[in-house]
């Protein structure tokens, strides 16, 4: 069981505080706004509330912890708890952290669908390690590539109907490099018939 329990002066665990979700419906709870650039969406406001903290888990050690509650005062999107280990941290800190988390996971997501990261091309610990290192560096190089071939970062972004896309993802820096290497003298296309089969 986890519980978060108030610091005393000394550093050491006080009494149990209110779970998170009390303080979300607690009438008592002070707000402040945080006004953000919201993943290049524009500026979005959220009320944040925030504290100081340890975590508790039985067998271990507290853990000295900073949690922020954010909410949604137009209602859309639900509220978030989120915890730093560094509780020196700000609020706004640790919402920006969080924000940060969206290039990762997009990566990893690329990674999986275009390179087979944790997928059943990997089916064993052994292959694993010797082939995700490889396929991280491989992102690497395709995204150096990319780079090298439009420097000033304008790579052709493809579009469909159902989802507008306003900057490149590895997908397309991918296809960018493969056109750049079948263009080449491997895989010369006929003057007289250009298209490729």
């Amino acid at each position: 069981m986890q519980v978060i329990l108030n610091p005393t002066s000394d550093g050491h665990p006080g009494e149990r505080l209110p779970a998170l979700e009390h303080v979300l419906q607690d009438q008592e709870t002070v707000w402040q706004k945080l006004t953000l650039d919201w993943y290049g969406e524009g500026e979005r406001t959220l009320e944040i509330c925030s504290g100081t903290a340890l975590w508790y888990r039985y067998g271990y050690d507290p853990l000295p912890i900073r949690w922020v509650l954010t909410r949604d005062p137009s209602g859309k999107r639900p509220p978030k708890a989120l915890f730093s280990t560094d509780p020196t941290q700000t609020a706004e800190q640790i919402v920006r952290d969080f924000m940060k988390r969206w290039s990762l996971e997009v990566t990893f997501e690329e990674s999986r669908a275009h390179l087979g990261i944790e997928t059943q091309r990997q089916w064993s610990d052994l292959a694993i390690e010797r082939s995700t290192p490889l396929l991280f560096g491989l992102y690497s190089l395709v995204t150096l590539f990319g780079q090298a071939l439009h420097p000033e970062g304008c790579v052709p972004v493809a579009q469909v109907a159902w989802y507008r896309k306003l900057t490149a993802t590895f997908r397309d820096v991918l296809a960018l490099i493969r056109r750049h290497l079948w263009g080449q003298e491997t895989f010369p296309t006929s003057p007289t018939d250009p298209d490729m089969v």
